[in-house]
């Protein structure tokens, strides 16, 4: 069974070239990696707001379409869930703050 994120990642892969008169995946992706990063700062300042006014039906909302876009920015740079995938498993079990600190500055 496929995941609702593995197939609306599958559904962005698919329509980032298509005709952007009419897919508006292939409308962003023609916009360039500024304007899909934009669209995701937006989405995720949209979440923000919902959580500190305890809109939680808001919040849902706006977080799948901060997951939408991330995916599309994603997608625009060659990568995928996976490969988050991959760097939450590399993480697990490690302190938060430990694994902050080990980071490069």
């Amino acid at each position: 069974m496929t995941d609702s994120l593995d197939a609306l990642e599958a559904t962005i892969r698919a329509r980032r070239t298509g005709d952007p008169d009419t897919s508006y995946v292939a409308r962003l992706t023609h916009k360039g990696r500024a304007k899909i990063a934009q669209k995701v700062g937006e989405e995720a300042t949209e979440v923000v707001i919902a959580a500190v006014t305890d809109d939680k039906p808001g919040m849902v909302g706006e977080a799948a379409d901060l997951l939408f876009h991330l995916c599309v920015l994603l997608a625009d740079a060659g990568l995928s869930l996976d490969d988050v995938r991959a760097e939450l498993a590399r993480r697990e079990g490690v302190s938060g703050i430990a694994e902050k600190a080990a980071r490069p500055a």
